[in-house]
C-alpha cells in the first residue's frame, strides 16, 4: 500500500461519512428548530478529514466487522467531535472564530445557539449509536454507548479540557503533565476508534488484537497532538483552517515548548514508530494503519 492509496482510502471513508451525515443530521424544513438545525449542519458538514471515522472503519475491517455499520459508528463519534469543538471555540473557553475554514458556530449564529448546537449533536451521537443500523445485537450497541460515554466524560475529554483550562493558570514544567491531558482530551476519543471496530467485530477486550489497537490509537493519539502543537506554530491560518498561535496567546504549555520543535518532531517519529510496532498481531493486513501513522505527522492541517 502506498501513500497515494492510503489518501484515497481516507477519502472515500470520509466521503461516505459526510453522505451518512447528512441524511442523519436534522434537515431545517423538518425539523422542531430550523436555526438549531442549520447551527448542527454547519458544525459538522463540509470539512474535516474525517479521521477518527476512517480509524472506526480501518479497526472494523482488520476484526471482520462489516463497513456500513462502522460508517455509523464513525459517524456518531464525529457528531461528538463536532459537538466539542464547537464548544471549545466559545468565548468562555478557547474564543475562536475560525473552524475548518470558515466561521464557528457562535460567530456565524450566536453563542447561545452554539451551546445548543453542541448540546444536540452530543446526544445525537447516542441516539446514532443505539439505532439498530448501527448493529443489530443490543449488547454490541450498549458497548459502544458505554465506550464512547466514559471517553467523552470527566475520565475523558471533558476531563482532559478541563484540565487544559487550568493549565492556562497553573503552569506545566513537565512533559508528563502535558502527556496526561492530551491522552485524555485528545487521545481517548483516538482509543474508542480504534476499539469500536473491534466491539462491532466480536472481538473481546483481553484478545491480544485489542490490546494492539489499544497501544496504536494511545500512541496516535500522543503524535497527532505533537503535530498540531508544531503545526500551531509553522502553519497559516489558510493552512490549518484555524487561528494559529492560540495555545502561545493562552500561555499554555505545549509539547513544542518543552521540548522544543527538533525535539517534538523526534517524539513524534518515535511514537508514529511504536504505533507500527503494536500492530504487529495483524501483519501486512495493517498497512492501512501504519499509512495513517505516518500521514499523522506529515499532515499540514
Amino acid at each position: 500500500m502506498t501513500t497515494r492509496d492510503f489518501r484515497q482510502r481516507l477519502k472515500a471513508v470520509a466521503s461516505a461519512t459526510e453522505e451518512l451525515l447528512d441524511t442523519l443530521l436534522p434537515h431545517p424544513g423538518k425539523a422542531a428548530a430550523p436555526r438549531l438545525a442549520r447551527a448542527m449542519r454547519h458544525a459538522v458538514l463540509g470539512g474535516g478529514k474525517r479521521i477518527r471515522p476512517f480509524f472506526v472503519c480501518e479497526s472494523a475491517r482488520l476484526c471482520g466487522a462489516q463497513e456500513q455499520h462502522a460508517l455509523h459508528v464513525g459517524a456518531a463519534l464525529e457528531c461528538l467531535h463536532c459537538y466539542s469543538l464547537v464548544h471549545d471555540d466559545l468565548p468562555a473557553m478557547d474564543d475562536d472564530d475560525l473552524r475548518r475554514g470558515r466561521p464557528t458556530v457562535h460567530v456565524a449564529f450566536d453563542e447561545a445557539t452554539a451551546i445548543l448546537a453542541g448540546d444536540a449533536l452530543l446526544t445525537l451521537a447516542f441516539e446514532i449509536l443505539n439505532s439498530p443500523h448501527t448493529h443489530p445485537d443490543a449488547a454490541v450497541r450498549s458497548n459502544l454507548c458505554a465506550l464512547l460515554a466514559r471517553a467523552a466524560g470527566e475520565a475523558g475529554m471533558v476531563g482532559g479540557q478541563m484540565l487544559d483550562l487550568e493549565a492556562e493558570q497553573q503552569r506545566i514544567d513537565s512533559a508528563e503533565q502535558i502527556i496526561t491531558i492530551q491522552r485524555l482530551k485528545t487521545g481517548a476519543l483516538f482509543r474508542f476508534a480504534l476499539e469500536a471496530g473491534a466491539v462491532l467485530g466480536g472481538i473481546d477486550e483481553r484478545d491480544e488484537r485489542r490490546k494492539a489497537l489499544r497501544m496504536y490509537a494511545d500512541a496516535i493519539g500522543l503524535a497527532f497532538q505533537l503535530a498540531d502543537d508544531i503545526l500551531d506554530v509553522e502553519a497559516s491560518a489558510e493552512e490549518l483552517g484555524k487561528t494559529p498561535g492560540k495555545d502561545i496567546a493562552a500561555g499554555k504549555a505545549t509539547f513544542v515548548d518543552l521540548l522544543g520543535l527538533d525535539g517534538a518532531r523526534q517524539r513524534a517519529r518515535e511514537l508514529v514508530q511504536e504505533a507500527i510496532a503494536a500492530l504487529a498481531p495483524f501483519g501486512d493486513e495493517a498497512e492501512v494503519l501504519k499509512q495513517a501513522a505516518r500521514f499523522i505527522i506529515e499532515r499540514r492541517a
